[in-house]
């Protein structure tokens, strides 16, 4: 006695078996007939193959026909296999006589060329160092000057706001202004305070040996105030505020919303660019004096945990090694800090495509570039310093 499960398994396998692809080559009453039969699935994976000597048995100078009576339900697997024996034929100076086929594989059928079209051979650059150094230099000059006529758009956009007839909205600032500097407090606490303390540490190790340890406070001021408070804030900000300016600007771009601003005759280095840039400049110097002081904070903590010195006379070491001349300085490389980033950030996102992967892309080309731009206008600083003696 067989149970009901096996009659069910049985007949899953012979429904199984007639759904399944098949195709003939039949040559009778002087005709070519390619018979198709089943299911042409693509997912089941049972299509069959069509060898490259499939139509050796047809008879020449007669057309190719198709029986499709016992055709079931079909895709682009259909459509492929139709298209090899096209090939097939067009080799063989077949015809093909597709009216019995469905409507749609007709169709597609038709669209398709006689012959896979042959791959394109690989291009091959011509080793020209001076073409390519020349065209490098171009678009160096070309970005340059795209990136000074964008500077000069946002300050004249920023002259025109504080006459009263800029089109810079003061919530766009405030958002900036908000964003670039309360909301980077904590990151700027944190990697200030552990440079100072790592200053004070390397400094520890090595002043010890001369009975110097009061000389910490001096090294940690005045490499924080100089050098370290700056450049590491604006290292900062071009990782998280410059990476952010790109990656919306690029978001924009892509949902046409730059498009649209220009259709309406609303210049963008006033609506985005201006309040970007002004944003970080209205904060980065602050954020320089807070990294200072936090990063003197730092070294202190390591000068009174590992160190013969006190704490008031911590403080006034530091206040007599560190000028105010020293403080200008750095106040002045942060602004110019932000000025950069705020530009190229900007650019970056204006220049990237339109696709959600140019997003990303334009977010981390701003990210590299503004940290490599800081450490670049760093050294140009470092330069002027000595020339000017400070």
């Amino acid at each position: 006695m067989v149970s009901g499960r096996s009659r069910r398994a049985g007949r899953e396998v012979l429904d199984s078996d007639h759904d399944r692809p098949a195709w003939q080559l039949r040559t009778d009453d002087d005709a070519n007939v390619i018979v198709l039969s089943g299911a042409w699935i693509a997912q089941q994976g049972r299509v069959p193959a069509l060898p490259s000597d499939g139509l050796r048995q047809a008879l020449p100078d007669r057309p190719i026909h198709f029986d499709t009576a016992a055709l079931g339900r079909w895709d682009t697997a259909l459509v492929g296999f139709l298209w090899q024996v096209k090939q097939l034929a067009a080799r063989d100076h077949l015809a093909i006589q597709a009216d019995t086929l469905p409507d749609s594989a007709r169709k597609l059928l038709d669209l398709l060329p006689e012959s896979a079209p042959a791959p394109a051979a690989p291009h091959r650059r011509a080793f020209a160092p001076v073409t390519a150094l020349g065209g490098r230099t171009l678009d160096g000059l070309t970005e340059i000057g795209t990136m000074t006529e964008l500077g000069v758009e946002a300050a004249r956009g920023g002259l025109a706001a504080l006459a009263g007839r800029g089109r810079m909205r003061m919530t766009d600032l405030m958002d900036n202004i908000r964003d670039a500097g309360p909301s980077a407090l904590l990151i700027v606490s944190v990697v200030n305070f552990l440079v100072g303390a790592i200053l004070a540490f390397v400094g520890a190790v090595q002043l010890r040996r001369f009975a110097a340890d009061i000389y910490v406070a001096s090294l940690v001021g005045i490499a924080m105030v100089r050098e370290m408070s700056a450049v590491m804030t604006a290292i900062i900000m071009a990782g998280r505020t410059g990476g952010a300016y790109a990656a919306r600007i690029a978001t924009m771009q892509g949902n046409e919303e730059i498009d649209a601003l220009t259709v309406f005759g609303i210049p963008v280095s006033s609506y985005l660019i201006l309040p970007s840039i002004l944003g970080l400049v209205a904060t980065m110097p602050f954020l320089y004096l807070y990294g200072c002081l936090i990063g003197m904070l730092g070294g202190f903590a390591v000068s009174i945990s590992m160190l013969a010195v006190t704490g008031p006379g911590y403080l006034h070491q530091t206040l007599n090694a560190v000028a105010l001349n020293q403080f200008e300085f750095g106040f002045a490389k942060s602004i110019a800090f932000a000025i950069l980033i705020g530009l190229t950030s900007c650019r970056i996102g204006l220049r990237a495509g339109r696709s959600a992967a140019d997003v990303g892309v334009a977010a981390t080309r701003a990210v590299v570039v503004g940290i490599v731009g800081v450490i670049a206008v760093d050294a140009i600083f470092a330069v002027i310093a000595t020339t000017i003696g400070i």
